[in-house]
């Protein structure tokens, strides 16, 4: 089990989409200093709000014209976006947020209503790239989940569902990868079609770019997110919209 270290309490996002306790801690995965408490995204012109509780998981996390899930276009290459990487978002979109990230993360868990919300406020000019970085027990198998979903198409349910069954299947005793799987085909995946599928050579090849390029970037714990290739150095929500705005600010 890697170290956890408290950075971070956000419960109106969190428990808008995935509900459970009262409160979330967020915690990056395999820190050696800890983060400071950091508010929840406040915007002055237009802050960032909780989706409607009404709104299922899937509708709060999905925004407009970013449903389905592609790969990066061949000019874009390189150790940040790779050919397998998932892309959530238009091509063409003038900011990209890429983002390390873990399954079994609980910070990753509460980022992404939080990513998805900023996507949900620039539809057009923000795209997601998702970049596998197992540390925790069960989260390379989890990883693996995810990419045999691509193959059949429900990338995007059954990231959310493992993030919303994630204290089940990935608590701090273990993983029970059992759950895992079961919260995915509850989502859409043909089990039995994934797990036939899930030690597939371009999979492993993708895993072990995957780590080769955040090892390469200094990645050290997750989430961790570049913008338009500038990484995120003070860790927040707030602090990633921050950086998201000047991005858009600079490329208008």
């Amino acid at each position: 089990m890697n170290q956890r270290t408290l950075v971070i309490a956000i419960a109106a996002i969190a428990l808008a989409i995935f509900g459970g306790a009262s409160m979330l801690y967020l915690n990056r995965s395999n820190e050696t200093a800890p983060h400071a408490t950091t508010p929840a995204i406040t915007v002055p012109a237009e802050p960032l709000a909780a989706p409607d509780a009404a709104e299922t998981p899937a509708e709060a996390a999905t925004p407009p014209a970013a449903a389905e899930v592609e790969v990066a276009p061949a000019s874009r290459w390189n150790m940040y976006v790779r050919q397998h990487s998932p892309v959530i978002g238009p091509a063409n979109a003038r900011v990209t947020i890429v983002e390390f990230f873990d399954p079994a993360c609980e910070a990753c868990r509460a980022f992404y209503p939080i990513v998805h919300e900023i996507m949900r406020r620039h539809p057009n000019d923000v795209r997601l790239v998702l970049r596998y970085t197992p540390l925790h027990d069960g989260s390379e198998e989890a990883a693996r989940i995810l990419e045999t979903a691509r193959l059949q198409n429900v990338f995007e349910p059954v990231l959310t569902s493992l993030f919303q069954q994630q204290p089940q299947w990935a608590n701090h005793d273990g993983a029970d990868l059992w759950l895992a799987w079961s919260a995915a085909g509850a989502a859409g995946l043909n089990v039995e079609e994934a797990r036939a599928a899930m030690n597939a050579r371009h999979i492993n090849s993708a895993l072990a770019q995957d780590i080769a390029d955040a090892q390469t970037l200094g990645v050290r714990g997750t989430p961790t997110f570049f913008v338009n290739e500038r990484p995120l150095t003070n860790f927040g929500p707030q602090q990633l919209y921050d950086l998201v705005l000047a991005e858009l600010a600079a490329t208008q």
